[in-house]
């Protein structure tokens, strides 16, 4: 159950990250933001979503490592 919800969640920060990423680029595009905005806000949204995904991977490496060693 929990493993579900966690799956929910990583799926929704996924298309949070994809919807940040091509709305901050068409207000780059317009000139609402500059390149150097973008990139910022660009930087923070990705390190963010590779962040989660790679403290995700390492819980599943612990918990399974403890379970079967």
């Amino acid at each position: 159950m929990a493993e579900k919800i966690i799956n929910r969640l990583v799926s929704i920060k996924s298309i949070v990250t994809l919807v940040l990423t091509g709305v901050f680029a068409y207000l780059s595009i317009k000139g609402v933001i500059t390149g150097e905005q973008f990139l910022t806000i660009f930087t923070v949204i990705i390190s963010f979503y590779f962040g989660t995904q790679h403290q995700k991977q390492t819980v599943e490496i612990n918990t399974n490592g403890g379970q079967n060693g």
